[in-house]
């Protein structure tokens, strides 16, 4: 048994032998008491025999001979005979020498004979230094004081036999009482083993052991209390597991969601995050509320939110992070309200408090560019057709307001009209190119193809445009040792053509022109490098934009549409490669590509 355990089978036990042997004890002294006295009035009634006796044959109280020779006489019964004068003298005695007792006017049953005529006591003699019972009789003489007979019978038999008696009880009653603890001893361990089954029960489910077992078939207060343990247990069980799948669900969603969510609490304390959340802030995953708000969330205005919400008042705004490449975010900060609870009762449902509060972080920020793009696209579209069109607008009207007969301007003006057709031309065909990729009817129809022979011929296309302004295009392409390369060789063209175009169009006079190919594990990397104008750091995460460009007014005095990268950055990722740029101002521009090898 376990110590505990033990504990309350001794304490049964041990009450049990103290209850029987106090009722032994109690038995004893009752028994002895009602025994002694019995004694004692068995004794009284003896001695009062005896001096019945001697008041139908007293004495002759003027003869000390006579008197030392009756009280002998009548002490032959087994007593003791006293003769005392009034004046408490002792005149005669059949156990002791007169002359050196002392005077017993103080003994109690002189003075109640002297008083009444009788008198008894139970007392210690002085004389005989022992215990007896004491019978005391006034014979009262016609021609003197009156004499006290007093008889006296010790206790010592009395004693012996109460002695006896409570040998003869303490015998049965240590029977008895043996048998009684045996008996409570094995009831207390029965007990204590029930109570014992019951703890480790109880233990067992404490530990999560809800399947454990428990036999108790009685039908008394225990029986009943393991039955209720058992439904309990078993109740508690499905709670659990209905609350654990609910849990690992919660968990779940919360962290295969994108958005950043966090729980507070009413302290201003993070007790919970997912990895979207940990990630947007930085910070390792947060148990057991361990991370106040203030050190996880470095932003006033969401703390000030957090702060609204656990008053009660719902948050929603917009926040943006980082510097170098910052990332917007809705957050919406809602309170985690319930039912309030006054002691064990719970107040009615209109009666909430607020105990947390939840912050979800979305992010926006593909959507917030997407809507500039937009924005952009739809400005710069009108612009970009509002421009030829202004110009053939004007330049017809002109032409028939007398424009037509000025012989020496009329070409002209019809030339421009010509010019800015073609531009429009130019401009509705890109955007056409351009809205197929992005729909997915691109006709990519790959191929194996030699990326050698479609980097010369693309150089060859535009070796003319770059004899015009003075500018060494030189091709570096390995005769043999790269594999060749999957895709449509009209696509590709179309993404090297607009490459060295730019190179062309924004490389100054008798500038240069390298187009490279080289491999890079499973790709072929293209790239071409000019010592032209460059582009600024700011403005190289955003040239594959529609529409974009870096220096507007001169990309369209040029021809430019501004559509040629964003068109070559979706071809080549329909290719499955990507575009880059490395670049710095007045030293020039750097532009690659991977296509992936055929292999």
């Amino acid at each position: 048994m376990r110590l505990a355990l033990s504990s309350i089978f001794w304490k049964l036990g041990l009450t049990y032998f103290v209850l029987l042997l106090a009722v032994v004890l109690t038995l004893d002294i009752y028994a002895g008491r009602i025994l002694r006295e019995h004694y004692i009035h068995a004794a009284d009634e003896q001695l009062s025999s005896l001096a019945q006796l001697a008041k139908d044959h007293p004495p002759a109280f003027e003869n000390r001979s006579a008197l030392a020779s009756w009280a002998s006489w009548m002490s032959h019964s087994g007593v003791r005979v006293t003769i005392i004068a009034s004046d408490g003298r002792v005149l005669a005695d059949s156990a002791h020498d007169v002359e050196s007792m002392e005077n017993h006017s103080n003994r109690p049953e002189f003075r109640q004979a002297m008083a009444s005529g009788e008198g008894e006591s139970v007392r210690h003699s002085h004389t005989l230094n022992r215990d007896l019972v004491y019978w005391a009789m006034r014979f009262d003489q016609s021609a003197g004081p009156p004499v006290i007979i007093r008889f006296a019978t010790p206790l010592t038999q009395i004693n012996s036999a109460l002695a006896r008696v409570r040998r003869e009880l303490w015998g049965v009653s240590l029977i008895v009482l043996l048998v009684a603890i045996g008996i409570s001893f094995a009831f207390s361990r029965r007990f204590a083993g029930r109570v014992e089954r019951l703890q480790e029960f109880s233990r067992e489910v404490a530990d999560g052991n809800f399947n454990a077992q428990l036999q108790d078939s009685a039908t008394d207060e225990l029986g009943d209390l393991a039955r209720t343990l058992k439904d309990t247990a078993s109740r508690l069980s499905t709670t659990i597991n209905s609350l654990s799948e609910e849990r690992n669900r919660s968990a779940a969603i919360l962290r295969s969601m994108v958005e950043g969510i966090a729980v507070i609490d009413m302290r201003e304390k993070v007790i919970f995050c997912n990895e979207a959340f940990a990630r947007t802030w930085n910070v390792q995953r947060i148990n057991d509320g361990a991370e106040p708000a203030v050190a996880v969330i470095r932003r006033p205005d969401v703390l000030e939110w957090i702060r609204r919400a656990l008053a009660g008042q719902e948050g929603t705004g917009e926040i943006s992070l980082g510097s170098t490449q910052p990332r917007t975010f809705s957050v919406t900060v809602t309170p985690i309200s319930g039912p309030q609870e006054e002691g064990a009762h719970v107040k009615s449902s209109q009666s909430t408090s607020t105990f947390g509060a939840v912050i979800v972080f979305h992010e926006i920020t593909e959507i917030r560019r997407m809507e500039q793009i937009r924005k952009d696209f739809v400005a710069n579209v009108s612009h970009e057709l509002r421009t030829p069109l202004t110009a053939i607008q004007g330049f017809a009207e002109t032409l028939l307001t007398g424009g037509l007969e000025d012989e020496r301007n009329n070409r002209h003006f019809i030339e421009v009209i010509r010019n800015h057709a073609s531009r429009l031309s130019r401009l509705t065909d890109d955007l056409l190119k351009l809205s197929q990729i992005e729909a997915g009817k691109l006709n990519m129809e790959s191929q194996i193809l030699d990326i050698r022979g479609i980097i010369l011929s693309t150089v060859e296309s535009v070796e003319g445009a770059a004899n015009q302004k003075s500018l060494a295009l030189k091709s570096i392409t390995p005769q043999n040792g790269l594999p060749p390369v999957r895709g449509n060789a009209r696509l590709l063209r179309e993404v090297l053509r607009n490459l060295l175009d730019n190179a062309v169009q924004y490389t100054p006079q008798g500038g240069r022109i390298e187009v490279s190919v080289s491999r890079e594990d499973t790709f072929a990397i293209v790239s071409v490098v000019d010592n032209g104008i460059g582009i600024p750091q700011s403005d190289q995460a955003r040239i594959f934009e529609r529409f974009y460009r870096v220096d507007a007014a001169r990309s369209r005095d040029l021809g430019g549409t501004g559509l040629g990268l964003a068109i070559a950055k979706h071809i080549v990722e329909a290719h499955g490669g990507r575009i880059w740029v490395d670049s710095t101002v007045a030293k020039g521009s750097s532009f690659h590509f991977s296509v992936p090898l055929a292999l």
